[in-house]
């Protein structure tokens, strides 16, 4: 019996609209006892970004999340999406799929991508043990689709323990791969519409995570707010059709081993083709309706969240930047918050779609040219300049 409600735990939680919301810690319940965390990054994404390795980079975050969703038979998984990682909550009853699954992607990620992925599973009990929590909250981001919003402080030291070599999970035998059925990398950068497309990342400061805050995080809130359709950098009716090969190949990777890779390749590349006639012309086939694809396409992407801070990455224009950059670094003077940002052109969306034809496909946003993991890049460069004091406060 107390299993079956651990597993209903998180769609049970009550679903909130506004994402001002994020900032209430009343929208926000305590995991149950016995859950774990499971934290995932790329090793020196920044470098890979700076070879022109993002999509790529983001490719492995998203791997993580599919593996999980996958392994675990779970669609109402609370995950983040982090650019370069990921990170997931899992009931007890699940640890060692969970375990499992994030062994065989540290080994994918690897083999396909040629990058190292780190990885751990960390028990929610040692983050309360430290005196931390992990509370979770469910913000309803269209009819079909909620994404989970983490705060309490557990998530970033579970993030740091994994970092210091703790709580590390083994990759997986040569040639182990996840199920990443519905994984997909079709879609080119999404140009800005406004200015410049921003990933901004603003976690507390000296002062903690009180009702200043809480403030500010509603201030820059309101303030992306004020841009058309809140700065969301995917356009309403969908992002321009482009046809990406490069999506392809790397979707075609998580489909299949090596061997087997050219029976799989044909039919993404049909199926991303048919994709773009469809976008292009405006066609329906069959039960596939493109103008509500192209809806949800919108409605369904992450591109903000909380986890011990707010991430966003936005579509905003020049005084409208200002105006966000003087409130953080009025919030930084205070002690409120630290913060990093980072500008870019494009936005690069990575998907989950297990059907096109059910409207549940999320997708997942960053900057194009390093995005997340660029501004927490520049976060943790504050962060050396006001020295070992702010780096002990700050999540």
């Amino acid at each position: 019996m107390a299993q079956a409600a651990d597993m209903q735990f998180y769609g049970s939680l009550p679903l909130f609209e506004e994402f001002e919301g994020v900032a209430d810690e009343a929208n926000y319940r305590p995991l149950p006892e016995g859950w774990s965390l499971a934290v995932a990054d790329i090793v020196d994404s920044t470098g890979a970004i700076a070879e022109g390795r993002y999509k790529s980079v983001n490719m492995a975050g998203a791997s993580v999340i599919s593996a999980l969703m996958n392994a675990l038979e779970e669609r109402d998984l609370p995950f983040v999406f982090g650019g370069d990682g990921a990170l997931a909550a899992i009931p007890a009853a699940l640890a060692a799929k969970a375990r499992t699954a994030l062994a065989a992607a540290k080994t994918w990620v690897a083999e396909e991508l040629g990058l190292e992925l780190r990885a751990a599973l960390v028990p929610v009990a040692d983050i309360r043990a430290k005196g931390l929590d992990m509370r979770v909250a469910r913000f309803k981001t269209s009819e079909e689709v909620s994404y989970a919003m983490f705060s309490g402080g557990g998530a970033s030291w579970a993030e740091a323990e994994m970092k210091a070599g703790r709580y590390q999970i083994d990759a997986a035998a040569p040639g182990t791969r996840p199920d990443l059925t519905g994984l997909s990398c079709r879609w080119n950068p999404i140009v800005s519409h406004h200015g410049a497309i921003v990933s901004i990342i603003a976690v507390p400061g000296a002062r903690g995570n009180g009702p200043e805050f809480q403030a500010l995080i509603a201030d820059i809130v309101a303030l992306a707010e004020g841009e058309e359709r809140g700065g969301h950098p995917v356009p309403q009716n969908g992002p321009e059709p482009r046809l990406s090969m490069r999506g392809i190949a790397m979707e075609s990777r998580a489909r299949a081993s090596p061997g087997k890779r050219f029976l799989v390749w044909p039919w993404i590349a049909l199926q991303s083709v048919l994709l773009f006639v469809c976008f292009k012309i405006g066609l329906n086939i069959g039960s596939f309706d493109v103008t509500q694809y192209k809806h949800d396409l919108s409605e369904n992407s992450d591109f903000r969240k909380f986890d011990d801070g707010l991430k966003m990455t936005i579509d905003v224009g020049a005084w409208r930047l200002t105006q966000i950059e003087e409130r953080l670094k009025r919030g930084a003077e205070q002690g409120v918050c630290r913060y990093g940002l980072h500008r870019q052109d494009s936005a690069l969306m990575t998907c989950i779609v297990p059907s096109p034809m059910s409207r549940d496909h999320m997708h997942f946003i960053d900057g194009a040219a390093g995005g997340y993991a660029m501004a927490a890049k520049n976060l943790k460069a504050t962060l050396a300049e006001d020295g070992p004091q702010a780096r002990a406060v700050t999540p």
